[in-house]
């Protein structure tokens, strides 16, 4: 009867050593980097390829793996318990019995394979592909029976499985990796920020990156030409729209290297130009239009620069293809550009603001959080959270930041001061 014990043991040692395998392979397969697995297999390495086709159907591959582990740990359970009865009949036995297994099971085909597969999980991943796949083939059919027979038993209460993709879980999965990755230091924060200003492009609409329409600089195309090309060339910028009779009558938008073009080849001079004929004809785009569209437009269209109306036709501002990079990589300034002086930091920690600095800037600038997804400025903001166009000298604390506003010129707040983040008390938490 020893010798059967010795047998039955060796055994057991082999299905645990199996059981181990199939743990590691769970693990490894569910914690494996799918980038980097879709970008090995790019690179020609064959492994990766198995374990991106087992990920592909994850629902398959992880009722396979269980169903081996169940059956191999129930086996040797089984197999021990027998023989150890033989030896210790009656209850001891049995206690004994779970007992070892218990420990053996727990210690050696769980916790074991599984901290060395998530320590690893790539190499793991792709060591045991080949296994794994022979498994899943072997296991599939009795698989799809339990997941009918699992869909059926769930329909009744309302749930529905699906394994389709959900592009929108993928990017929050993506953003989530960044904003782990940057609390532990791994991501610098102009990383952080560019890589989310990517995700956020869908999510985003031109209305909150334009230039308003009261801060456009426009040309009056009934001025003389000298006068034009005069207001032209003051202008900090490349491109300027044209209107006749009234602003939001846009007749034309004048490109700073076509006038130099057209005054070059003037046999007359300035005196002789046609600004009209020079201009381009404007392109009006809906302000609700998101920005991964309208990025897509430019690229198409070949052009940078277009204005924005509402549902109504009205003008509403001006969107250029540099603000809508500024969203991913931050500002972009040149030679021509004048420093913003939007966002100004104070020696305590708190920042004064014009109220038409957008949220998501100030939230650049000092890493804050503020909520950005119902508001574009700081200004709107508060006149929101207030349900009131405030006075100057009035405060106000909300979102963890208290809001003091400075100035206010007819029914706009044109500037503020902003406290860094308050504790639960209402203090400076810096």
């Amino acid at each position: 009867m020893t010798a059967a014990l010795g047998v039955v043991a060796l055994v057991v040692i082999v299905l645990l050593s199996f059981s181990a395998l199939f743990s590691a392979a769970e693990t490894a397969l569910t914690a494996a980097s799918r980038a980097r697995m879709h970008q090995a297999e790019r690179d020609g390495d064959r492994a990766a390829g198995r374990v991106n086709r087992l990920i592909e159907n994850q629902e398959t591959m992880i009722g396979s793996v269980l169903l081996g582990n169940n059956l191999i740990n129930i086996l040797a359970s089984a197999l021990f318990t027998d023989v150890l009865t033989r030896q210790i009949p009656g209850a001891w036995g049995v206690a004994i019995a779970t007992a070892v297994m218990t420990a053996a099971v727990f210690i050696f085909a769980e916790v074991l394979p599984k901290t060395i597969a998530i320590a690893r999980p790539d190499d793991v991943a792709r060591a045991l592909s080949v296994p794994t796949t022979v498994v899943v083939r072997l296991a599939s059919p009795l698989i799809y029976a339990i997941q009918w027979a699992i869909r059926k038993v769930l329909t009744p209460f309302g749930v529905k499985l699906s394994m389709e993709t959900d592009v929108l879980a993928a990017h929050e999965e993506i953003r989530g990796a960044v904003e782990y990755h940057h609390s532990e230091g791994l991501v610098e924060s102009r990383d952080r920020q560019m890589l989310g200003g990517v995700l956020d492009l869908a999510d985003l609409d031109v209305s909150e990156v334009m230039v308003h329409r009261t801060n456009m600089v426009m040309l009056d195309c009934d001025l003389t030409a000298r006068e034009l090309v005069a207001q032209a060339l003051e202008a900090p910028y490349t491109r300027i729209p044209l209107y006749k009779d009234e602003p939001e009558n846009i007749v034309g938008v004048l490109h700073a290297r076509d006038l130099a073009r057209a005054i070059a080849a003037a046999e007359r001079g300035v005196e002789g130009l046609d600004i009209l004929a020079v201009a381009r004809e404007p392109w009006f785009v809906p302000d609700t239009t998101n920005l991964k569209d309208q990025l897509n437009a430019f690229l198409k269209k070949k052009s940078h620069f277009a204005l924005v109306v509402d549902e109504y036709g009205a003008l509403q501002g001006l969107v250029t293809l540099e603000d809508i990079l500024e969203e991913i990589v931050g500002d972009i300034e040149d030679e021509h550009d004048a420093t913003p002086e939007g966002v100004r930091r104070q020696p305590d920690g708190s920042v004064n603001v014009d109220g038409a600095v957008t949220i998501r800037d100030l939230n650049r600038a000092m890493d804050w959080r503020l909520p950005d997804d119902e508001w574009v400025t700081v200004a709107g903001l508060v006149i929101h959270e207030a349900q009131t166009i405030p006075e100057a000298g009035q405060t106000f604390i909300f979102h963890g930041h208290r809001f003091n506003v400075l100035r206010r010129h007819r029914n706009q707040v044109t500037a503020l001061r902003v406290s860094p983040p308050l504790d639960e008390e209402g203090e400076d938490a810096s």
